[in-house]
Parts: C-alpha cells; sequence; structure tokens
C-alpha cells in the first residue's frame, strides 16, 4: 500500500476545553481504510489539531503508506507544516517539532488544507468521541453553569 489520503481533525469545546482528535485514512478511491479518534482532556484547539495530526502520522506508518497526503481544515497547522508560517506561540513549538520529526520518517508525504465541510467524517468523529465522553462525565458537558430549576424559578419571578 503506497498512497494513502488521513483526513485530520482536532478540535475542543471551549478554548481551552474538553479536547478530542480524529484520524481517517482512505484509500484513493475513497475506501475507508482505517479510523482512530480519542479524548485528549483539556486543550486548545490548535494543540488538538496538531495531536491530530500526530495521529493521523501515526495510522499512515501503522498502514505502510510510502505515500501520504495529510488532510485538515486547519489552515495554521497546514502552513506552519509546510514551513510557509512561523510556529509564533510557545505552546504549538514541542508539537510541531514531534510532528516534523513524525514527518521524516516517511518516505514521501504531503499536506493540504481543506474546507470543513470537505472534511466532514474526521469532523464527525472527534465530535462522536466529545459528545461520548461528555455523557459519561469524562468531559465538562455544555451549557449553564446552574439548573434548569433555577431558570424556571427566576423567570417567574
Amino acid at each position: 500500500m503506497k498512497r494513502v489520503i488521513v483526513n485530520v481533525d482536532g478540535g475542543s469545546r471551549g478554548n481551552p476545553g474538553p479536547a478530542a482528535i480524529a484520524a481517517v485514512a482512505t484509500d484513493p478511491s475513497g475506501e475507508v481504510l482505517a479510523e482512530r479518534s480519542e479524548t485528549i482532556g483539556e486543550a486548545t484547539n490548535n494543540v488538538a489539531e496538531y495531536r491530530a495530526l500526530l495521529l493521523g502520522i501515526d495510522l499512515a506508518k501503522e498502514l505502510g503508506a510510502d505515500e501520504p497526503e495529510f488532510v485538515g481544515d486547519s489552515k495554521l497547522i497546514v502552513e506552519q507544516v509546510k514551513g510557509n508560517w512561523k510556529v509564533k506561540q510557545d505552546h504549538l513549538r514541542p508539537l510541531h517539532t514531534k510532528a516534523q520529526d513524525a514527518l521524516r520518517d516517511l518516505p514521501k508525504w504531503s499536506i493540504r488544507h481543506v474546507k470543513r465541510d470537505e472534511n466532514t467524517r474526521a469532523d464527525d468523529l472527534l465530535n462522536e468521541k466529545l459528545d461520548s465522553a461528555t455523557q459519561i462525565g469524562k468531559a465538562e458537558p455544555l451549557g449553564p453553569a446552574f439548573p434548569i430549576a433555577s431558570l424556571v424559578l427566576w423567570a417567574r419571578g
């Protein structure tokens, strides 16, 4: 297996907030070869995007890809990995270095940016992971910080 397309996505609910990452590997015809997703605790969106890329690189290596193409909807991460933009945020530098080191192990690779609506499977996977983590208490639930009953009493005056 030489050519593999790996869509990656990371996100948080809040910035920072509960975060998850996902990677979906397909062959050039679009057939899904493997999918991975996981929660990563509390993180910023950009940290989650870098962690998703690292997950995608690991997935490509597991599949024995000689020529993976990484596809992501974070222009910042894509442009930084390509070397077109500087990594200005101190907390992203170690992740950028780790991604560059991991990519060196691959004979040939490419990375490109797509709009979010062109990265739907990876986005769906990370949101499913965040939703399930929220339901079982691993992530902070979204919504008001006080009980609904308080809202009802306040509304009645």
